[in-house]
């Protein structure tokens, strides 16, 4: 089903539990996924939704470059351009739907690469899985960096827990130190660090509300964002009290580019499951 979302035309696919996503072809962005009734994304209610600006919130596909950490426009091209519908499909459990962005003359006026990029959104009860497929269609390598960058929607930043990095590598980029990720990582102003990715699921505490966040090891990096009360202050597509209500866990690649081949595939995913039953005592 499509209808039109804040002005921009959504694919909207729900399943008989009532599990709902929402995604736009302007930057393959995913808008919003409501799973047992509730919104676990969030997006903000003063990103400007024109169809040329990049939206604040849900989950922008950061491509072919994470933040400014080269030449190309702040998070890349991709989240600023509108992606083709490929296929939509439905599964044993689910329903799916795939995009596609090539080459063109908007993205060969930052960059020269050919190259296609595929992104599969799957909807399942109670899980979001989404997958960023890059095929090098030049004749040299390509290199890339770039992330998922889902702002995961929250009761109350001051009162959320993140477990599971802990001891991984971890670099603040706001007092540019290292230090290992403490066993658990709580918010109370502006947060900004990148680790080292490891392959256990982190989990999301707020409140009573527990997520599974899970990432493939073709990304490097985790990052945990959140802009404090400061920061939300200063951006014009935020409310004020908007930093009280997200909480960016982005599976990334920061540093190392990724190198593709030419005609090869990288591919990468993150997974999030909303989690019942009673609290566990340990992350497992």
């Amino acid at each position: 089903m499509v209808e039109t979302y804040r002005g921009l035309s959504t694919h909207i696919l729900t399943l008989p539990c009532g599990d709902e996503l929402r995604v736009t072809l302007h930057g393959a962005h995913v808008l919003s996924w409501v799973s047992q009734g509730r919104e676990r994304l969030y997006l903000s209610p003063d990103s400007l939704m024109d169809g040329h600006a990049a939206i604040r919130g849900g989950v922008p596909v950061c491509f072919p470059q994470f933040n400014q950490r080269g030449t190309l426009p702040k998070h890349g091209f991709a989240r600023n351009l509108p992606w083709a519908l490929k296929t939509t499909a439905s599964t044993a459990d689910g329903v799916s739907l795939t995009l596609m962005l090539s080459d063109s003359p908007a993205t060969r006026a930052h960059w020269p690469q050919a190259f296609e990029a595929q992104f599969t959104i799957e909807l399942t009860p109670r899980s979001l899985m989404m997958t960023l497929k890059v095929v090098n269609r030049d004749t040299h390598p390509l290199e890339m960096t770039g992330a998922l960058h889902s702002y995961l929607a929250v009761d109350d930043i001051a009162q959320v827990v993140l477990r599971g990095l802990q001891g991984q590598a971890e670099w603040d980029s706001l007092t540019d130190s290292h230090a290992q990720a403490a066993p658990e990582l709580r918010f109370d102003g502006e947060f900004d660090r990148v680790y080292e990715a490891t392959a256990r699921p982190l989990l999301l505490q707020d409140g009573a509300n527990r997520l599974h966040i899970e990432q493939s090891p073709t990304w490097l990096n985790s990052v945990v964002w959140n802009p404090g009360a400061a920061l939300s202050a200063r951006m014009a597509d935020m409310p004020d009290n908007g930093y009280q209500h997200m909480l960016c866990v982005e599976a990334a690649q920061v540093d190392a580019p990724v190198k593709v081949s030419p005609q090869a595939t990288w591919q990468g995913w993150q997974r999030l499951t909303v989690l019942q039953g009673p609290r566990p005592q340990a992350l497992t």
